[in-house]
């Protein structure tokens, strides 16, 4: 269930989106995507959480992630479907 993101949040998914878009990447690639900023964690962390992103270990090393970001208009449109 996808669920609306803060303003802060969402800038960041924009950003990420532009840089990935549906492929996959993982943490450093959107550490970098994002300039180095230090909030990189916690944005990923609230994409998940809300739904906005899918996450699944590296298949050589259990210890990475592999993130996958929703496309926006799924996003929206669950979003908009779950307030009905």
């Amino acid at each position: 269930m996808t669920q609306p993101l803060p303003k802060w949040v969402m800038q960041r998914y924009s950003r990420l989106w532009s840089s990935f878009g549906s492929n996959e990447f993982q943490h450093k690639d959107a550490f970098s995507a994002l300039k180095y900023d230090e909030m990189t964690s916690v944005v990923l962390s609230n994409l998940k959480r809300a739904g906005w992103l899918e996450v699944k270990l590296a298949h050589n090393d259990g210890r990475k992630r592999i993130y996958c970001l929703k496309n926006p208009e799924v996003a929206v449109k669950e979003i908009s479907e779950n307030g009905k």
